[in-house]
């Protein structure tokens, strides 16, 4: 099926520069011209510097810290392509900030996702495309197409290809079930769960029990996100104490906010595999950290957005990709 649209083009905001360059890269296509900036007065301003009537626009940015400045970059963005005539906007957010405040689980507080969904499709997107969203009815927050890809089918192939015997993932709280239990399919292996309870508003939770047995077997913890890291250590340190032999951790979004870092580095887990819908400055990186790169899944998935073709294909596209590559470097 053929494009309604001119041409395609991409551009990216101050997020994840290198993320949308590698994704052009992929495609084939170089980065839209923009200016994206702060005045002195903290006002943040756009400038197109390219002609987009009648293109098919797609704008990268996560929502990463600083996540108000991402998210208004977005929507300014989005104005400004709007006001400039492009045909179709779609907003690509490997990262959904603030998709953790998705329901009303305290009297008097906001569903942010909620509201942030509302002003991108205010501003003027016609689409969204997104990773690993950390709850399934956020999509249901937009009043337009969303195209949700997992980084998750990535890093389970990692792992496969580890060759671990007799491998238990675990998921580190009982809301990351599906999640951990996909990733488990993939590499047949056992699942098992830890229920926690989150102790306020200040990113510390309370281990309960550990439902599943991972004695004397390599466990692998998978998660949407890794923020302070302060649950992901705890569930290692968990099934060390139950008697697991090695512990890995993957997440699709590094966020790795406050004393991630050296909580990580402090913490038995043998190694940390993430994807880069978060840009990890060099200087946080440590030598039990794996980035993996989301850049051929989206690629491939704007490819089909513009064609008008299943997106749901872009997996084996991008894997396919990935692979010629494995092949192609040197052992």
């Amino acid at each position: 099926m053929a494009s309604n649209y001119e041409q395609m083009t991409i551009f990216s905001g101050n997020s994840n520069p290198a993320l949308a360059q590698e994704m052009c890269e992929y495609i084939g296509l170089p980065l839209g011209r923009a200016e994206v900036f702060k005045f002195s007065n903290d006002n943040t301003f756009v400038r197109i510097g390219e002609s987009v009537r009648e293109h098919d626009v797609f704008v990268v940015q996560s929502f990463a810290t600083p996540v108000n400045d991402s998210v208004m970059e977005l929507l300014i963005m989005i104005d400004t392509l709007k006001r400039a005539s492009a045909g179709r906007i779609t907003a690509v957010i490997p990262y959904y900030g603030y998709g953790r405040t998705d329901k009303k689980d305290q009297p008097r507080v906001p569903i942010t996702a909620r509201l942030v969904a509302k002003l991108i499709v205010q501003a003027g997107a016609d689409r969204v495309l997104t990773v690993d969203l950390h709850a399934g009815q956020i999509q249901g927050f937009f009043d337009i197409p969303v195209d949700e890809m997992s980084a998750m089918f990535q890093a389970a192939r990692y792992f496969v290809e580890k060759r671990l015997p007799d491998p238990v993932v675990v998921s580190p709280d009982l809301g990351n079930t599906k999640r951990a239990r996909n990733f488990a399919e993939i590499l047949d292996a056992s699942l098992a769960i830890i229920e926690k309870r989150r102790v306020g508003n200040h990113d510390s939770s309370e281990v309960l029990n550990l439902i599943g047995s991972v004695e004397g077997c390599p466990v692998v913890i998978v998660d949407d996100e890794i923020d302070t890291a302060g649950s992901i250590t705890h569930a290692a340190q968990v099934c060390l104490d139950r008697g697991a032999t090695e512990v890995y951790a993957t997440c699709t979004h590094p966020v790795l906010s406050g004393p991630a870092i050296e909580r990580l580095t402090a913490s038995r887990i043998k190694e940390v595999v993430v994807s880069n819908t978060i840009a990890v400055p060099s200087e946080r990186w440590f030598d039990r950290l794996t980035i993996l790169s989301v850049a051929p899944l989206l690629g491939e998935a704007i490819q089909r957005i513009h064609a008008g073709t299943s997106v749901a294909q872009a997996y084996r596209a991008a894997d396919a990709f990935q692979t010629r590559l494995l092949l192609a470097s040197p052992h």
